[in-house]
Order: structure tokens, then sequence, then C-alpha cells
């Protein structure tokens, strides 16, 4: 059975929609799971909707403009008659309702409820379409089939359940599904995590023992840098799980982090493609003699460097790490780099949920803390060790470490 997924970019409107259908049909859309992420911005909007929500601010407006452009996009799609739109306006009544009659303070439970929805519409939408255009298939609720705990927002997938569950799946079918969603015991959502729509095909591959697994984006696969942000980069063709979890870690937006271990488990084979150009080859991640180990570069934004010392000149010791990695994991921050000397500790920390100051408050009842926001950590893996001097010209350094051919910095800016 093959695994695709397709991305927000590639269903933003219907134009993408239909492109969905064309690329399925130059790639055999025979025994085949579809993994389809919210509509374009879609998750960013319901974001704000909820913000609006704990603010008490008009929320319904917020949800009704977004219900409006999921309606645009169907207009496109489908005769007035089908019903789809019917369907559309369900799921935002049923938003509202919960809205109304929620009781629960919990920010994250309430977030999960709401912004979940995104893909609940669009893969309603992509799976009415492809039905339309002879491509039969079965709409699938992910969150039956991916169960987790109770951390909302970067829900902990049950392997034992989940594999039972999906594991029920026929394999001669065609299914259309979510990214980015499971549910616990009681059966509300639990999302996997920010971009966790890869990680969702991820997890039915493994469970279905996957022929092939492809991720369809606007880019032509895994380059050596982000276009957008670095020149002259090439497309690498075949690169290691190994080297695919190392880039996706630092920062690589391409791959979500969480993807590559459940393929590298059962040596599936992982697919980077264009949705834009299906015919070509994009990126094959994997174990292969063509394997490539180019210089490659990445830059991850919107890192904090938190500096740590002791306030007597003692070692940075055992007891002083556990109080600092029980801090950081009761406030949800992912270090991106760590540094230590005899009596300091410096971390370059990813603040997805803004605990930064929370976590600063509670480390300074013991330590010496100091945080420099907005840094960027730079990461050059397969570093020509020759000639490191290029990348520091232009930069504001405030750490730097090198560990093999990888060459690492935290930059102001």
């Amino acid at each position: 059975m093959k695994v695709y997924k397709f991305g927000g970019a590639s269903v933003k409107d219907a134009a993408g929609v239909k492109n969905v259908a064309k690329v399925l049909a130059s790639q055999g859309y025979e025994n085949c799971l579809l993994v389809v992420s919210a509509i374009g911005k879609t998750t960013n909007a319901l974001e704000v909707a909820v913000k609006h929500y704990f603010e008490k601010e008009n929320y319904q407006q917020t949800l009704e403009d977004i219900k409006r452009s999921h309606i645009q996009i169907a207009n496109g799609l489908f005769d007035d008659k089908n019903d789809i739109f019917g369907e559309i306006s369900l799921f935002f009544d049923e938003m509202i309702f919960f809205l109304r009659q929620n009781k629960s303070p919990n920010y994250n439970f309430v977030y999960d409820q709401v912004v979940s929805c995104g893909e609940m519409i669009s893969s309603k939408i992509l799976s009415e379409y492809l039905i339309s255009q002879g491509f039969e298939n079965t709409w699938l609720d992910a969150r039956d089939f991916i169960k987790t705990d109770h951390n909302y927002r970067e829900g902990a997938v049950d392997w034992e359940l989940t594999e039972k569950n999906i594991a029920s799946l026929g394999k001669q079918k065609n299914y259309v599904t979510q990214g980015f969603i499971g549910s616990e015991e009681n059966n509300f959502t639990v999302t996997l995590g920010r971009e966790g729509s890869d990680y969702s095909a991820a997890i039915f591959a493994y469970c279905l023992d996957a022929e092939h697994m492809t991720i369809w984006k606007d880019v032509p696969g895994v380059m050596t840098g982000d276009p957008r942000k670095f020149q002259d980069v090439s497309l690498l063709s075949n690169i290691s799980y190994e080297e695919a979890i190392e880039m996706a870690y630092y920062g690589a937006s391409v791959i979500h982090p969480k993807t590559l271990q459940p393929l590298k488990q059962k040596n599936i084979p992982f697919f980077v493609k264009s949705f834009l150009e299906p015919e070509k080859p994009g990126t094959q991640v994997g174990i292969s003699p063509k394997n490539e180990q180019t210089e490659s570069y990445i830059l991850k934004d919107g890192q904090a460097l938190l500096r740590i010392a002791t306030r007597d000149f003692s070692f940075i010791a055992e007891e002083h790490l556990s109080l600092i990695f029980s801090a950081l994991a009761k406030f949800k921050i992912k270090i991106s780099l760590m540094q230590n000397t005899a009596i300091s500790l410096a971390l370059c920390v990813e603040d997805k949920y803004g605990n930064i100051l929370a976590l600063n408050d509670e480390l300074s009842k013991n330590f010496n803390t100091e945080i420099v926001k907005n840094v960027s950590l730079f990461t050059v893996r397969n570093a020509d060790m020759k000639h490191l001097t290029k990348f520091y010209k232009d930069k504001d350094v405030l750490l730097e470490q090198i560990s093999m051919r990888t060459l690492q910095m935290v930059i102001n800016g």
C-alpha cells in the first residue's frame, strides 16, 4: 500500500485540489492512503479564533471568515446541490456549539478541539472531489485510528493500540484521512504537534507496512538549503534516514522531525516530491549506495539563548542538570543546542508555547540566568572543514560548536 501526504499549500484553493487529482492520475491511485493537511493558512486562522475566544473577543466572526473561504473553494469544485456545503456548515456549527458549551479553562485542550477542524474539513472536500472525478475512496476519521495520551498539542502516540486500529483497514482500498490529529481514551481530539501531518502519514505507513511514502511539497525535494534563505542551493537526490533525521532536528522545514523514525524502523522508502512537477524524481530517503553527504545549510529562526550559571561558582553538577531539565520539560521548551562549561550552561531553545519567561522565573530561584531572544541557529551539515571562515562573515556569533563535520552557531537576528 502507498501513503501520500498533501500539505496545506497543495490544497490552498480549488485549483490546488484539482491538481491533487492530476498528481494521482499520473502516479497511480490503487491501494493508496492519502493524508491531507488543513487548507492553506487555515490552522493559523483557527489559532486566532482560539485566542479571541480566551480573550473574550469576537471569535464567531473569525470562524465565519474561515467558513466563507472554504465555501468559496467548494464553489470552484462542486455544483451547489452537493452535500459538501452542508457538511462544511455542520463543522463550523459544531465548533461554535463546543465553544459556547465549554467549561474547561485548559487552553491546550480547547486549542486541539478547534484547530483540528481544519484537517477534518479539508479531507472531506478532497475526498468528495476525488470521488466526483472517478477516484473512489473511503473517508476516515484519523481520531478513530491514532490514539494518544492526554498531552494536548503534543500528543504521544499509543503505538500498540494505534497499530491494532490501523491494521483493521483493508489494504485493497483507497482512503483519505487527516494529518496532525489523534484522540485520547475519552475520544477528545489531541494534536500531534505543529506541522505534524508528516508524522501522521509516517504512522499510517508504519502500521500498514507501506510500499513507500511520499510527501508532496511545493519544492522539488530536499535541498541543500532553503532557497528563500540561501543562494546556489541544489537538490539532494538520495540521502540516508540518519541524514534526514539530523537535518529535520536542526530545523530543515521540508520534513517534520518525528517523521523519519517510524519509516526507518521498517526501512520504508520515503520520497519528497513536487506536486507542481510530479514527474520529476524528487528526493529519496532510505538505504541506498547513492546516498549523498553534500554540504547543506539550515537556518532555524525564532530561537532564544538561555545562559545559566551557578551563584556560588560551584560546578554545574548532576543535581543542577536535573533541576534544569525538569523545568524545561515542565514548560515544554525544547533544546536545539547545548553547551556547558564547569560553572555555566548555555542552551539554544525553541519556545513554541511562549513559556520562556516562566521558565526563567523558575530557574532564577537557584541560578543566575540571562535570556537573549530572537536569535537563530545556523547549522552546516557535512561542512568542508578547510573553509569554515566563510560562514562567520557578517555574523554576530553568540555561541558556536563543531562536532565531526557539523558546524553550529547561535547568531543574533
